[in-house]
């Protein structure tokens, strides 16, 4: 008997280390040694609270209170629990499984059938029990990795979640930011606007005045007029534009908006300036590179799985315990049970089944492939626009100051040359539009800056710590 139990297991065990599949290795990519566009020389580095570098109190809060309560954050997390989760139910099957096994039942037969069994004269007790109780163990010793790989794949997903975590997290502090901007922004072209309304108010007062007194005629105070109403659509529509904003960003903090409101402002803090690493040590730090990298691990090791299909399979079974009829000698030495074996499954005939499986795992894993150098490139890309972004905004702002000095210096002379009477009111007018054109152009500007280098901090990954 030992004889026979050895000659079955040794080979099972002696060949446990086999894994078969592909091994994962991180493709080639040459993300080239700089930047395209030419960057700040200052050494600061990026840190993962890169939104504090504003020192913008409110801002500050309101990333936090988004970190704490944003919903779709706490999804994500319950994503990360749950690949962690199924990752662990594949990580027991490496490890064999006891069970207890203890049914116990009396039953009773019909004395009639009994009896016609048994010789005259001889009665047996219809009522009958059986006790039992077993230590069932079962193991799969995993020949060819079928588990091993299921734990890799289900390991690097959990992992990508963790990444796609760290990559909404970004994503989070970063929208934001851009919303709380642009309601600074609005806060500022609220304030330009309601002084151009006090501004052309008092202008409709004066010429009204002077329409009254037989001074001038009704068109200009009629062009000054519609200038004002202009001016209260264009503080309607910003005001429109503030509420939704605020709406937006209540959202992304978990809060209602009915319950959710953010002080005027128009002070916009000063823009940051962070010295951006090699393109490769950025393409290491951004959370979603890394989730598609995992993902296309994960991809990799499927392949395995579905390879091992095409082998047989083993398993290892043994059952010790007692049984007894009469429950007070259960636990007697001869009434112990024992049984132990081995069994093997092996693939003979299912029409293409564990082919198509596995050309489907090989797919999978050059989708994901394809994912992971288009994350690579995007990234780059993404990195690249947000500088570009700031110097050519960085230029957009010293032409839109020139020009606003220069239409202020326009709408100066065009009011003298009215009140000469060398011009109509129509060139003070036209010059008055611009001002206020290059004023709101100068604000819009301004949080552009300053959301564009909340998109640069996102591109570059959020910070150089540690993940």
């Amino acid at each position: 008997m030992k004889k026979s139990i050895t000659t079955l297991l040794l080979p099972v065990l002696m060949s446990g280390s086999c894994t078969v599949g592909p091994n994962f290795k991180v493709p080639l990519f040459n993300a080239g040694e700089k930047w395209k566009q030419n960057q700040s020389t200052t050494p600061t580095a990026l840190p993962d609270t890169w939104w504090r570098l504003y020192k913008d109190a409110e801002l500050n809060r309101l990333v936090d209170l988004a970190f704490k309560n944003n919903n779709d954050l706490a999804a994500a997390k319950a994503r990360v629990d749950t690949a962690r989760a199924l990752a662990g139910v594949d990580r027991a099957k490496l490890f064999p499984e006891l069970n207890l096994n203890a049914p116990a039942n009396r039953a009773r037969a019909s004395e009639d059938a009994v009896s016609n069994q048994m010789p005259p004269g001889i009665a047996i007790d219809p009522y009958a029990s059986r006790y039992r109780s077993t230590f069932d163990l079962s193991f799969d010793p995993d020949l060819w990795g079928r588990n091993k790989r299921q734990l890799e794949s289900s390991s690097a997903q959990a992992d990508a979640q963790q990444a796609l975590l760290d990559s909404q997290r970004l994503g989070l502090a970063s929208e934001v930011a851009r919303q709380y901007f642009l309601l600074r922004s609005l806060d500022d072209q609220e304030a330009i606007l309601n002084e151009t309304i006090k501004s052309r108010s008092d202008a409709l007062s004066i010429q009204q005045s002077r329409a009254d007194a037989g001074l001038a005629d009704g068109l200009t105070s009629s062009r000054a007029r519609t200038e004002v109403e202009l001016a209260r659509n264009d503080l309607t529509d910003v005001q429109r534009q503030r509420g939704s904003t605020e709406n937006a960003l209540a959202v992304l903090c978990g809060h209602s908006p009915s319950s959710f409101s953010i002080a005027r402002d128009n002070k916009l803090p000063p823009i940051p300036s962070i010295h951006a690493d090699s393109p490769a040590e950025v393409l290491n730090r951004r959370p979603d590179v890394r989730a598609a990298e995992q993902s296309l691990r994960s991809a990799n090791a499927s392949i395995g799985v579905a390879q091992a299909n095409f082998y047989p399979n083993f398993t290892i079974n043994a059952s010790a315990g007692f049984e007894s009829l009469d429950a007070n000698r259960f636990l007697d030495w001869q009434n112990r049970v024992l049984s132990i074996g081995a069994g093997v499954a092996a693939p003979v005939f299912n029409a293409g089944s564990n082919r198509a499986n596995f050309d489907a795992a090989v797919s999978s894993r050059d989708e994901a492939l394809a994912n992971y150098r288009n994350s690579l490139i995007v990234a780059l890309r993404e990195v690249e626009d947000s500088l570009l972004d700031l110097k050519t905004l960085a230029n957009s702002r010293q032409a839109l100051e020139q020009a606003l000095a220069s239409a202020e210096t326009t709408k100066k002379l065009a009011q003298e040359r009215f009140d000469k009477g060398l011009t109509n009111y129509l060139e003070v007018v036209d010059a008055d539009r611009t001002v206020l054109q290059a004023r709101l152009l100068l604000s819009q500007t301004d949080a552009r800056q300053r959301i564009t280098f909340a998109v640069l901090a996102k591109s570059l990954g959020g910070g150089w710590s540690g993940k």
